[in-house]
């Protein structure tokens, strides 16, 4: 008889405290690495994660964290990739050996796999609940947030762990970062900015904390003060993250709203789209919501949006997420190629027959991606009337398929520039209302009361307007 006891794995701790069953020191000093890489969008996160598997290929979360890098980008192709690393590493591990927090965080990641948004979010939650220290939960379910659109839990969640922390705490001033976006998408803009700057005092290479900042100026309409902000600290976001194209396409909202066009064409040819571009969905949704916002105003950029849509042709085959399907249909009706739109649409519609309930994306894409994307074609159409009327009854939950309300005004502006186009003066009046007395130091809003009053047959209102937008661009 045999009575050796097993070898037990010596339990280490995170850089955070947190108990960690599995992994060698060295995959686990890796893992720290990581996720410090992670809370700053660089791109070493993912060769920090690789040097961890390669130390221990049966690290728990290693495995976890390269699932979750893989599942987040938005694209197929990785989201595929991922799936199929995990699945291996997954049919090698005994689930029940492993301590409870590592139990939670795989179940949350096949729910990911499942394209379960929100219950992966809520199982995040409870993993937060009992271990607030858990960067990888908090951050991962931040992303899933921003993904569904769910500006309470943005808020809620980072603001229920912050207890649990303090400035000694080398990652707490990442913490404010995400914290403060949550405060932005939840309205609190005031806190937004001061817990936004306070992150970036402590870290100023926090480009999710200089995001959230940017953020709060461009829903008050403050584009002088953003882009100083943002001027201020050019080499902090400017290069070298995930990041950077995002902050820069913020800048170009701000060129925008002072009526350089120009600049925000060079911004788009040398960052957005140009010859340095990578070629993923993120960046291109980004240029593409600029170019949207050009067209709406008459802008003509034909040779950039076809080269556009041709970047995102191969992208937009398979449905992942709404979000980036309204983007590339921008990208076709604005280059002309109306059918490709349609055949993007159609292959959406097939969609939904065939996927079961409890998919994320799939009620993103029936309840707002689709009838989005019919609007898009319908405006591209000149049928102005047909996007209104599409776009009218959902725009109250534009939410619902992600992003931040910056990303989804460009859906608002497409409502208020058919509205006046089709002669839906009352409704374009009250839309233009409401926009001014949320940002009155908008001038693009100055703009538009402008036009809805002249069309209402007020010519001394609209020369008010006019003068109030031309006095708010002065320097």
């Amino acid at each position: 008889m045999n009575d050796a006891v097993p070898a037990v794995t010596p339990m280490r701790t995170d850089e955070h405290g947190l108990s960690v069953g599995a992994g060698s020191r060295a995959a686990l000093a890796h893992y720290d690495n990581a996720i410090h890489e992670l809370l700053h969008f660089r791109a070493e996160v993912d060769a920090e994660t690789r040097l961890a598997l390669e130390e221990d290929p049966g690290f728990p979360l290693g495995n976890v964290l390269s699932a979750y890098l893989g599942l987040l980008t938005t694209q197929p192709e990785d989201a595929r990739a991922a799936a199929e690393r995990y699945r291996r590493f997954r049919s090698s591990v005994d689930a029940s050996r492993l301590p409870p927090r590592e139990r939670a965080h795989l179940t949350a990641v096949e729910r990911l796999l499942e394209g379960d948004f929100a219950g992966c979010g809520r199982l995040l939650g409870r993993i937060s609940e009992r271990h607030p220290r858990d960067v990888l939960a908090l951050f991962v379910g931040h992303q899933i947030d921003f993904f569904t659109g769910d500006a309470r839990a943005l808020r809620d969640r980072i603001g229920g762990a912050l207890t649990a922390w303090s400035e000694k705490d080398r990652h707490f001033g990442h913490l404010l970062g995400m914290y403060a976006f949550g405060l932005e998408e939840a309205g609190h803009y005031d806190r937004s900015e001061e817990v936004g700057l306070r992150a970036v005092e402590l870290n100023p290479k926090d480009v999710w904390g200089v995001h959230a900042v940017v953020h709060t100026y461009e829903m008050q309409g403050r584009f002088q003060r953003g882009i100083a902000y943002l001027d201020d600290r050019l080499t902090d976001w400017s290069t070298g993250t995930f990041f950077n194209v995002h902050a820069w396409w913020h800048y170009a909202l701000y060129a925008l709203e002072a009526g350089d066009v120009a600049r925000a064409l060079e911004i788009y040819d040398s960052v957005l789209h140009g010859p340095r571009s990578t070629g993923a969905a993120m960046e291109m949704l980004d240029a593409a919501a600029l170019l949207w916002r050009i067209l709406l105003e008459g802008g003509d950029e034909t040779a950039r949006w076809k080269a556009l849509a041709d970047a995102w042709t191969p992208k937009a085959q398979e449905p992942l997420y709404a979000f980036n399907d309204m983007h590339a249909v921008m990208a076709f009706v604005g280059a002309g190629r109306l059918a490709e739109a349609e055949r993007l649409i159609a292959d959406r519609e097939a969609y939904l027959a065939r996927t079961l309930p409890g998919v994320t994306n799939r009620e993103m894409t029936a309840r707002v991606g689709l009838p989005v994307c019919r609007a898009l074609v319908a405006f591209g159409r000149g049928d102005f009337a047909t996007t209104v009327d599409l776009l009218a009854p959902i725009r109250h939950r534009v939410n619902e398929f992600g992003g931040s309300h910056a990303q989804r005004d460009v859906v608002q502006k497409t409502l208020l520039e058919a509205g006046l186009r089709s002669g839906h003066l009352d409704l374009a009046r009250v839309l233009v209302s409401e926009r001014i007395n949320v940002r009155p130091s908008s001038p693009f809003n100055w703009l538009k009361h402008a036009e809805v009053a002249e069309a209402l047959g007020d010519a001394a209102a609209a020369t008010t307007a006019r003068s109030q937008a031309a006095r708010l661009r002065k320097p």
